[in-house]
C-alpha cells in the first residue's frame, strides 16, 4: 500500500489481513464458504417447513371431507355416495370436490421423510458451523501472533487494541457472512415464492428499524444526560475526597453529603426517563411486530383462500423468510462495530509496525572499530526531547572527555547532565551537532556494539525479577561464573552475597525489591563491570544511599574507574573532589571545566554549589545526614506511596495491581435479600413492574397459540366460517400487541424508578460512609479519590442489576416457560414430553448464541498475562534493557510466551466451533423428532395437526428465549459483587469515627498540649518510623515552632493533633485528656488550621469562609469581621461581586496570597482555641508574605499556636522553638537561648540556608 492511498481510507478492511500467509488465506476462504452454506440453511429449512405444513393441511382437509357421512373414498378420490344428491348442488362445487384426493397420503411416511430432511440439514449445520468458526479463529490466532511479535519488536509493549483486531478478523467475520447470507436467502425465498406478500411485509418492516434506531438514539442521548448530571455529583465527590483532610478538619461531612445528594436528583430523573423510553420503544417494537403478523396473515390468507395464489405452506415460507431475513440483518449489523473498532486499531498498530525508528536497536548496520581508545567528544550539540520540542535541554554543548580519565559533570538539576549521558548511549540523537567516539560520529557505529562498550550505573538501578547471578549475566551473555565472582569482588558485593542463604541464586524480587539500596547498587555495578566496559557512566550512582552504603559503593567505584573513560554525574562533592576534570553545566551548556581547586578560585557555578553544600556539611554531620538520606528516603517513599498507582517504581505497579485483583476476588457476593432490603421502600413500583413482566412473559406463548390457530383455519371447508375465523385471529394479534405495548412500558418505568431510587440511596450512603472513614484509610492507593469516585459511579449503578430489572427478567422467563408448558401439556401431553427432552439443550443454545454476540476474545486475555508481564517489565525498564543491549533476548522471551496463548487459542477454536455448531443444529434436531412424533399422533390418535404446531412452537420459542434470558445473568453476578463491595464499605468500622458521639467533651477547653513519647508510622508505610519518641509541650496561649528538614515528622505531629491518625505508642494529652479518648468532632471544632497549599472549594469566597464553622449558620457580619482580621476584607471589596465571587475549582481564580488569607479567615471564624500553621507563608513572595504574616500574628493572639516554618524570620518570636530530626526533638528553647547554645539551630540561622 503506498502511503497516499493509506490516508484516503484509513485502513480498508482487508488491511487487517496483511499478515495472512497462503495457508491462512486458504483457511479464511474455506471458513467463508462454510459460513455462506451455513447461512443458507435456515431459509432452506423454511422450504421443508412449507411443504410439511401443506402436507398436514391436505391430510386434515381429507379427514374433514370424509367426516361427511354422504362422502366416500373411491379410486383415491372423494365421491358422493349418492349421485342424485349432487345434481341439485351447484356444479362447480362438485368440480372443486373432485380434486380432493384420498387414501394416498401416508402421513407417517411423509413425516419420516421430513424428519430425515431436518436431521440432514441439522448435521450439515453442525459441521459447517464447526468449520466456519474453527477455521476463522485459528487463522486469526496465527495472524494476531505475528502482529504481536512485529509490534513488540517495534514498541516493546502490548496494547489491548490487538484484541480488537482479533475480534475483527476472527469468528465475527464468519458470523457476519453467515447472517448476511441468511438475510439474502430469506428475501430471495420471499420474492420467489410470493412477491406480493413480501412487498407488503417489507413495507411495514421499516417501522421496526425506525423504532430500533430511535430507541438507540434516545437511550444514547439520555445516557449522556444522565452521565452529565452524574458527572456534577461525581465532581463534588471528587473535590471532597481530594480535599478530605480539609473537610475532616472543618467538620464539613454532613454538609458535603447534602451537596452530593442534591446533585444526584438530576441523574436519577434522567435515569427514570431512560427506563420509560426504553420501555416505550420495546413495547412499540412488539406492537409493530404483532401488527405485522396481523397484516401478513390477513393479507396472506386472503391470497390463499380467495385468490388461490398461494398454498398455506407458501404463506409461511414467505412470511418467515422475510422475518428471518430482517432479524439476521439486525444481528449482522452488531458485527460491524467490531470491524470498525478493529479497523481503527489496525491503522494505529500497523503504523507503528511500519514506522522506521530513528534509532533501530536491532539493526545490524553500522561499523565496529577494531581498537577503542575511549575519547568522547561533544561537538556543538543542541538537543530537545521529542516529547517537549519547545524546551531546549542542551544548547551548543561542547565537551571533550579524554580516555582513561574521570570526568565529573556537575550543575543544578535540569542543566542537561543526564541528557548528555543518554546521548552517548544513543537513546536519542542530537538535533544539531554530533557526538564522537575516537573521532567517529557514533551515529555511524553499530548500535549494539557501541552499547556493549558502555557500562552504566544509575541512581535507581533496575534489576530484573530473577536471581543475582542472572542479573549480572545480563551484562554480558555467556559470561562464566568466575567472571561473575571477580566482578562482584571488584564491586564490594561478593561478601554480602555470600552471606545470603542462597548466595548467587537469591531472587532479587520485582524490580529488586528484596534488596537494600546499597545492595542493588553494587549488583548493578557488578553487572556493569562484567561487560569489562571501555566507558563507564555513573549517573548519581550514590545519591540514593545512606552514609555507610555510600562509603562502600564509592570505594567500589573508585576501584573500577582505573584505566577506563569515566563520566560521573553527582551532587555530593565528596564523590567529585578527586575527579580528573570537573565540568560545570548550566542551562544546557558547559560553562567551566578544570580541577576542584581551580574551579573554586573561579567562583562560578561549581563554587556556588560547593559553598551551599559545605555549610550544611559543617553544620552537623547529622544535618548533612538529614539532607541526604532522610530527605531522599522520605521523598522517594512518599512519591511511592502516593503515586504508586501512577508511576511504575520499576514494577511496583504490577505487584500493586496483582494485590488489588486478589483483594477484589475474595469478596463474597452479597446476598440478594440484603440488596432487596435497601430497595424495600420502592415495593409498589416493584410490584407493578413484576406484574408487567409476568404479562410480557405470557406474550411469546400467546403468539404460538394464535399462529397455530391460523393454520387450523386453512383446513376449514366452509369459506365463510374461514374468513370470520381469520379476521378474529388478526384482531387478536392486534390486541396482544397493544397489551404488550402497555406492559412493556409499565415494566420499563416501574423498574427504572425503583432502580434509580436505589442507586441514589446507595450512592448517598456510600459517600457518607467514605467521609466517615479515618484519614489513614485514604492513604491506601486503593482508596485514591479517583478509585472511590469510580466506585460510587459504577458500583452503585450496577447494584440495580440485582433488583428491579433482574426480577423482571426472572419473572418474565418463568411466566414464559410456565405458560408455554401449560399450553403444550394441556393440548398434547405426549408430544410435550418428547419436546421437553430437548428443552435443556435449547436453553443452552439460546444462552450460547447470546454469548456469541459478545465474541470470545475475553478469555484470551488471561493467557496473555504472562507475555504481558514481560512486556511491561521491558517497557518500564526500557533504558536499562537498551543500555545492556538486551532487546533481542526480551523479544525472544516474549515470543516463547506467545506460544501458550496461541496453542490455547487453537484448542479453543475447536471447542468453540463445536459448541457453535451444536447450538445451531439443536433446533433442527428438536424439530425433526417432534414433527415425526407429531405425525404419528395425528394419524394414530387423531390429534389435530394445528396442535402439533402449537405445542412445538410454544416450547421451542420459549426455550431459546429462556437461554437468552439466562445469558443476562453476568450483570446479576456483577451486581452482587458490586453490592458486596458497597456493603463492605458501609460495614467498615473506622478506627477514628467522626459520626459517633462517644468520647470526652468539656466546656472550658484551654488548649494545653503535651506530646508524651509519641511513636508513629503511617499505616501505608509501616517500615518508616516517622515519629520516634516525640516529647514536647505547649501551655495555653503559647506559640510552639517546629523546625527541621523535610520528612522529620513536623507535619505528622499536627495530623496527630487533628486526630487524622492516632499515635502507635505514647500519647498526646489535651487539657489532661488523652487524645484517643476525646470526641473527634468536638476536638476538631476547637482547632483551626492553615496549611501551605490551602484547599478551597469551588464556590464563593463567602461560602468558603463560612466553611470554617459547619455547626451553625454563620452570619455575614461574622464573615466580614473574620476577613478583616485576616487582612482580606479590603481586597474582597475591590472585586465586582465582593463576597459572592466564585474562587474557581481549587481556588484557581485567586493568587496564592489571596487564597492563603481566605484560609486564615476560614480558620478564624471558628474561633479556635488551637491554631495550626503548616508552612502557611512558605509559598508566597515577600510582599504577600508580609501581609499574610501580619494577619497570622493577629490571629495568634490568645490562642495556643503551633507553627511549622522553613523561614527563620517567621519563627524568631515563638515562645518555644523545637528543632526536630528523625522524629524527635534534638533542641528546644527560645530563639536567643538556642543561638547561645551554638548547636543545630545556630548553624541554620548563621548559614542562612533554608532548613531543609
Amino acid at each position: 500500500l503506498d502511503p497516499n492511498l493509506r490516508s484516503d481510507w484509513p485502513a480498508q478492511h482487508f488491511l487487517q489481513f496483511r499478515f495472512a500467509s497462503c495457508q491462512e488465506t486458504l483457511m479464511m476462504i474455506l471458513g467463508s464458504l462454510c459460513a455462506v452454506l451455513h447461512g443458507s440453511a435456515q431459509p432452506l429449512m423454511l422450504l421443508v417447513f412449507g411443504m410439511l405444513t401443506d402436507t398436514f393441511i391436505e391430510y386434515d382437509i381429507e379427514l374433514q371431507e370424509l367426516l361427511d357421512p354422504r362422502k366416500e373414498c373411491v379410486n383415491n378420490t372423494i365421491q358422493w355416495k349418492n349421485r342424485s344428491e349432487a345434481d341439485w348442488l351447484d356444479s362447480n362445487k362438485t368440480d372443486e370436490m373432485r380434486n380432493v384426493t384420498c387414501g394416498l397420503l401416508d402421513i407417517e411416511y411423509e413425516m419420516t421423510n421430513f424428519a430425515y430432511y431436518y436431521v440432514a440439514i441439522g448435521l450439515a449445520v453442525f459441521l459447517l458451523g464447526y468449520f466456519q468458526i474453527s477455521l476463522w479463529v485459528k487463522s486469526a490466532a496465527r495472524q494476531v501472533k505475528i502482529i504481536r511479535k512485529m509490534y513488540f519488536r517495534k514498541a516493546n509493549s502490548i496494547i489491548s487494541d490487538i484484541n480488537k483486531i482479533n475480534d475483527a478478523i476472527a469468528d465475527q467475520v464468519g458470523i457476519f457472512i453467515q447472517r448476511f447470507t441468511t438475510f439474502v436467502c430469506g428475501f430471495a425465498i420471499g420474492f420467489v415464492k410470493g412477491w406480493k406478500l413480501t412487498l407488503v411485509i417489507t413495507a411495514a418492516s421499516p417501522l421496526i428499524g425506525i423504532g430500533a434506531a430511535l430507541m438507540a438514539l434516545f437511550v444514547a442521548k439520555l445516557t449522556g444526560r444522565e452521565l452529565l448530571a452524574y458527572a456534577e455529583a461525581g465532581g463534588v465527590a471528587d473535590e471532597v475526597l481530594t480535599s478530605i483532610r480539609t473537610v475532616a478538619a472543618f467538620g464539613g461531612q454532613q454538609k458535603e453529603v447534602e451537596r452530593y445528594d442534591r446533585n444526584l436528583i438530576w441523574a436519577q430523573r434522567w435515569g427514570i426517563r431512560k427506563g420509560l423510553i426504553m420501555g416505550f420503544f420495546t413495547g412499540f417494537m412488539w406492537l409493530v411486530i404483532f401488527l405485522c403478523y396481523s397484516l401478513a396473515f390477513w393479507y396472506g390468507s386472503s391470497l390463499v383462500v380467495d385468490a388461490h395464489e398461494y398454498t398455506p405452506g407458501t404463506l409461511l415460507q414467505v412470511f418467515f423468510g422475510v422475518l428471518i431475513a430482517a432479524m439476521n440483518l439486525g444481528q449482522a449489523s452488531s458485527c460491524l462495530e467490531a470491524f470498525a473498532a478493529g479497523r481503527g486499531a489496525a491503522t494505529i498498530i500497523f503504523e507503528t509496525i511500519d514506522r522506521e525508528p530513528e534509532i533501530d536497536c536491532l539493526s545490524e548496520a553500522g561499523y565496529r572499530l577494531d581498537k577503542v581508545k575511549g575519547d568522547i567528544e561533544f561537538h556543538n550539540i543542541t538537543f530537545r526531547y521529542p516529547s517537549r520540542p519547545d524546551v531546549v535541554i542542551l544548547d551548543q554543548l561542547s565537551v571533550a572527555v579524554k580516555s582513561g580519565e574521570t570526568t565529573a559533570f556537575v550543575g543544578p538539576s535540569g542543566a542537561g547532565k543526564s541528557t548528555a549521558v543518554q546521548l552517548i548511549q544513543r537513546f536519542y540523537d542530537p538535533n544539531e551537532g554530533m557526538v564522537t567516539l575516537d573521532g567517529h560520529d557514533i551515529r555511524g557505529l553499530n548500535i549494539q556494539w557501541l552499547r556493549s562498550l558502555i557500562g552504566i550505573v544509575e541512581q535507581e538501578p533496575v534489576l530484573f525479577a530473577t536471581t543475582i547471578a542472572e542479573n549480572i549475566r545480563y551484562g554480558r551473555p555467556g559470561v562464566t561464573m568466575d567472571d561473575i565472582i571477580d566482578a562482584t569482588k571488584e564491586a564490594n558485593a561478593y561478601n554480602f552475597i555470600m552471606d545470603l542463604p542462597q548466595k548467587f541464586d537469591t531472587l532479587v524480587g520485582e524490580g529488586g525489591g528484596q534488596m537494600s539500596g546499597g545492595q542493588k547498587q553494587r549488583i548493578a555495578i557488578s553487572r556493569a563491570l562484567v561487560r569489562n566496559p571501555r566507558i563507564l557512566l555513573l549517573d548519581m550512582a550514590t545519591s540514593a544511599l545512606d552514609n555507610e552504603s555510600e562509603a562502600v559503593v564509592q570505594d567500589a567505584l573508585d576501584k573500577v574507574r582505573m584505566g577506563r573513560t569515566t563520566i560521573s554525574i553527582a551532587h555530593r562533592l565528596s564523590t567529585i573532589k578527586n575527579a580528573d576534570v570537573i565540568v560545570g553545566f548550566e542551562h544546557g551548556r558547559a560553562v567551566e571545566r578544570g580541577r576542584h581547586d581551580e574551579l573554586l578560585e573561579r567562583q562560578g557555578v561549581y563554587f556556588t554549589l560547593v559553598t551551599l553544600q559545605s555549610q550544611g556539611d559543617k553544620a552537623l554531620n547529622q544535618s548533612r545526614f538529614l539532607r541526604g538520606h532522610c530527605r531522599k528516603a522520605s521523598i522517594r517513599r512518599r512519591t511511592r506511596s502516593q503515586l504508586s498507582n501512577l508511576i511504575p517504581d520499576s514494577l511496583s505497579v504490577q505487584s500493586a495491581y496483582v494485590e488489588e485483583e486478589q483483594v477484589e476476588e475474595c469478596i463474597e457476593p452479597a446476598p440478594v435479600t440484603r440488596i432487596l432490603k435497601f430497595n424495600a421502600p420502592e415495593w409498589p413500583y416493584m410490584l407493578f413492574g413484576t406484574v408487567g413482566a409476568a404479562i410480557n412473559g405470557g406474550v411469546n406463548p400467546m403468539y404460538s397459540l394464535l399462529f397455530s390457530q391460523i393454520l387450523a383455519t386453512f383446513s376449514i371447508p366452509d369459506p365463510e366460517v374461514q374468513r370470520k375465523e381469520i379476521d378474529g385471529i388478526c384482531v387478536f394479534f392486534v390486541l396482544v400487541g397493544v397489551i404488550s405495548f402497555m406492559t412493556q412500558m409499565l415494566q420499563g418505568y416501574a423498574f427504572s424508578k425503583s432502580g434509580e431510587l436505589l442507586t441514589r440511596r446507595l450512592r448517598r450512603m456510600g459517600f457518607q460512609a467514605m467521609l466517615g472513614q479515618e484519614v489513614g484509610w485514604f492513604d491506601d492507593h486503593r482508596n485514591s479519590p479517583g478509585a472511590l469516585t469510580t466506585r460510587l459511579a459504577t458500583d452503585a449503578s450496577q447494584v440495580q442489576g440485582a433488583t428491579g430489572s433482574q426480577i423482571g427478567m426472572i419473572v418474565n422467563s418463568i411466566t414464559n416457560i410456565g405458560v408455554a408448558i401449560i399450553i403444550s401439556f394441556y393440548f398434547s401431553w405426549k408430544l410435550s414430553l418428547v419436546i421437553m427432552c430437548f428443552l435443556p439443550f435449547l436453553a443452552l443454545s439460546g444462552g450460547f448464541q447470546a454469548k456469541m454476540l459478545t465474541g470470545f476474545a475475553k478469555q484470551d486475555k488471561e493467557a496473555m498475562e504472562a507475555a504481558g508481564q514481560i512486556s511491561s517489565e521491558a517497557l518500564n525498564n526500557i533504558r536499562t534493557i537498551a543500555g545492556l543491549g538486551k532487546e533481542q533476548s526480551f523479544v525472544e522471551m516474549f515470543e516463547t510466551h506467545l506460544e501458550a496463548p496461541y496453542r490455547a487459542a487453537k484448542k479453543k477454536a475447536n471447542v468453540y466451533g463445536a459448541c457453535y455448531g451444536f447450538s445451531q443444529c439443536i433446533v433442527f434436531l428438536a424439530n425433526s423428532a417432534s414433527y415425526r412424533f407429531g405425525g404419528y399422533l395425528v394419524s394414530q390418535e387423531g390429534l389435530h395437526f394445528s396442535l402439533v404446531f402449537r405445542v412445538i412452537s410454544a416450547i421451542v420459542t420459549s426455550g431459546t428465549a429462556l437461554g437468552r434470558a439466562s445469558s443476562y445473568t453476568p450483570d446479576y453476578a456483577k451486581a452482587k459483587i458490586s453490592a458486596a463491595r458497597f456493603f463492605q464499605l458501609l460495614d467498615r468500622v473506622p478506627k477514628i469515627s467522626v459520626y459517633s458521639n462517644k468520647g470526652d467533651t468539656w466546656s472550658d477547653f484551654r488548649g494545653n498540649l503535651q506530646f508524651v513519647d509519641c511513636k508513629f508510622t503511617y499505616p501505608t508505610r509501616p517500615d518508616i518510623q516517622v515519629l520516634n519518641g516525640l516529647n514536647v509541650s505547649v501551655k495555653p496561649g503559647q506559640t510552639l515552632a517546629f523546625v527541621g528538614s523535610s520528612g522529620c515528622g513536623k507535619s505528622t505531629s499536627i495530623q496527630l493533633l487533628e486526630r487524622f491518625y492516632d499515635p502507635d505508642q505514647g500519647s498526646l494529652v489535651i487539657d489532661g485528656h488523652e487524645s484517643t479518648q476525646v470526641n473527634v468532632a468536638f476536638l476538631r471544632s476547637k482547632i483551626g488550621i492553615v496549611s501551605q497549599e490551602p484547599v478551597l472549594f469551588d464556590c464563593s469566597i463567602g461560602d468558603n469562609i463560612k466553611y470554617g464553622d459547619n455547626q451553625r449558620d454563620v452570619s455575614m457580619s461574622d464573615v466580614v469581621s473574620a476577613s478583616k482580621k485576616a487582612q482580606l476584607h479590603d481586597f474582597v471589596m475591590t472585586l465586582p461581586e465582593k463576597y459572592d465571587t466564585n474562587v474557581g475549582s481549587q481556588g484557581s481564580q485567586l493568587s496564592r496570597g489571596q487564597k492563603q488569607r481566605i484560609a486564615i479567615a476560614r480558620a478564624i471564624i471558628r474561633d479556635p482555641k488551637i491554631l495550626l500553621l503548616d508552612e502557611a507563608t512558605s509559598a508566597l513572595d515577600t510582599e504577600s508574605e508580609k501581609t499574610v504574616q501580619e494577619a497570622l500574628d493577629k490571629a495568634r493572639e490568645g490562642r495556643t499556636c503551633i507553627v511549622i516554618a522553613h523561614r527563620l524570620s517567621t519563627i524568631q518570636n515563638a515562645d518555644i522553638i523545637a528543632v526536630m530530626s528523625r522524629g524527635f526533638v534534638i533542641e528546644q528553647g527560645r530563639h536567643d537561648q538556642l543561638m547561645a547554645l551554638k548547636g543545630a539551630y545556630y548553624k541554620l540561622v548563621t548559614t542562612g540556608a533554608p532548613i531543609s
